[in-house]
């Protein structure tokens, strides 16, 4: 087996793929991180960087992409031109997991959020359960390393790509909006089919949590087979089966169980995070967690490192870190939940954004934008008009310090950059860090 690309899920799927007694040999057109590295050597596993050795790639049984390989990328061409089968990590840690249960989260917004809590939510509970996929560990490294009975996985659009029989006992799909249309051809349809993919395997015995308000999810739920038993989750109505709020309660219907709970009780405010907690309680009740453990689990759960994290208030001005807010949609949430006025740190790389999605909130409660990119044309075009005071910075100590400069006691400065981070920065985590520094620095 040839494995593409020699981070966390590569990685994870040679030591898996080893022990399983596969021929390994991974192979990534960069350089490998040391620890990484490290990894493979220890477990006697062939590697190369820095380059990609056809003759040998092409000749593999099996190729495991990592998913941050585009399908464009030629050497991917051409393994599929030779009708090799491409898998991605994930189906190779189901082909492994045993008798384990599975809970597997996609979505665009707050998929982070729900798979965090619905891990929080299983731990007070007493389950044995590992948190796997985009955090944690690679899910075949969890499988490998330290089998649980359940996993709950936070799983991208790019890891659905390639599944053959990848199947979930609970699929929860949080919301589609549009991301990563630079990987799918910029048609938002390619985007969806992938999401839907979670489902694809399901059968009767299997559950469906989604999202009934959801315009993109409902415009398209018809077009696909789904064999699941459905938990959909509403604002809009009251539901035989499913979670829904009516009078600031939700309200949970599931086979014979009834719950209600206040949101005021919810340790996570806005909407949004209501969205997350309504998903979570029905997913967890879809493999028979008690109510009672929901319900305290929902009053405990603390809020996630670089989502909307509060980073330290200065003479009077509040700071928040949403650095993992990585697309538009991330940062309208972000805004909808302000109640001050907002200078807002925005800008990186730009995935196709559509700016105009934020421009009744930005008029409605933006008084500066700083922008932190190395491109920051699109976000000028798109507010120049309706914001006065806006500002390029190149790092974060000077985009901070331009924002608590425009600031006011009272206001808040947040960051929610509505990009994805890696034209000044490691990744989102180390944005997010920088600018906690910054704001420390004052």
């Amino acid at each position: 087996m040839v494995i593409l690309g020699a981070a966390e899920s590569g990685v994870g799927a040679a030591l898996l793929a080893m022990q399983k007694g596969y021929d390994v040999f991974v192979s990534d057109g960069g350089a490998i991180k040391e620890n990484f590295k490290a990894e493979l050597e220890q477990n006697n596993i062939a590697f190369e960087e820095n380059q990609h050795s056809e003759e040998l790639i092409l000749k593999a049984d099996e190729v495991m992409k990592s998913p941050g390989i585009p399908d464009k990328a030629p050497l991917v061409k051409k393994i599929r031109a030779k009708h090799i089968p491409v898998i991605s990590e994930i189906e190779l840690a189901y082909r492994y997991k045993g008798e384990s249960k599975i809970i597997a989260i996609t979505g665009s917004n707050g998929k982070t959020t729900t798979t965090s809590l619905i891990y929080h939510i299983c731990k007070q509970a007493g389950v044995d359960c590992a948190l796997v996929g985009n955090i944690g560990f690679s899910f075949a490294k969890q499988v490998a390393v330290a089998p649980k009975p359940l996993y709950i996985a936070e799983i991208s659009s790019f890891q659905l790509d390639d599944i053959i029989t990848f199947r979930p006992d609970v699929a929860v799909l949080v919301n589609i909006t549009e991301d990563h249309l630079d990987r799918y051809d910029y048609k938002l349809q390619n985007y969806v089919d992938s999401k839907f993919k979670i489902v694809m395997n399901q059968t009767e015995n299997d559950v469906f949590v989604y999202n009934l308000d959801d315009e993109t999810t409902m415009k398209n739920i018809k077009n696909y087979t789904i064999k699941s038993t459905l938990a959909p989750i509403t604002m809009s109505k009251e539901l035989p089966q499913g979670a829904y709020l009516a009078n600031a309660k939700m309200h949970m219907k599931w086979k014979t169980e009834e719950m209600q709970m206040s949101v005021d009780d919810f340790t996570l405010k806005g909407k949004h995070n209501q969205y997350n907690s309504m998903a979570a309680s029905m997913a967890a009740t879809a493999i028979d967690i008690r109510k009672e453990k929901i319900r305290e689990a929902l009053q405990t759960f603390e809020s996630l490192e670089h989502r909307m994290e509060p980073a330290g208030t200065v003479r009077g001005v509040s700071f928040i870190n949403d650095s993992k807010a990585t697309n538009i949609n991330s940062t309208w949430y972000a805004l909808e939940s302000m109640n001050n006025p907002v200078i807002l740190i925005l800008g990186g790389v730009d995935k196709g954004n559509d700016y105009n999605l934020l421009r009744d909130l930005v008029k409605e409660k933006v008084k500066a934008i700083v922008c932190m990119g190395t491109d920051n044309r699109k976000i000028h075009e798109a507010f120049g008009d309706i914001v006065s005071l806006m500002v390029n910075t190149e790092n974060s100590t000077d985009a901070v310090k331009a924002a608590f400069h425009f600031a006011n006691k009272g206001d808040v400065v947040l960051l929610s950059p509505a990009c994805a981070s890696f034209d000044l920065f490691k990744n989102y985590e180390d944005r997010g860090n920088q600018f906690k520094k910054a704001v420390k620095e004052l």
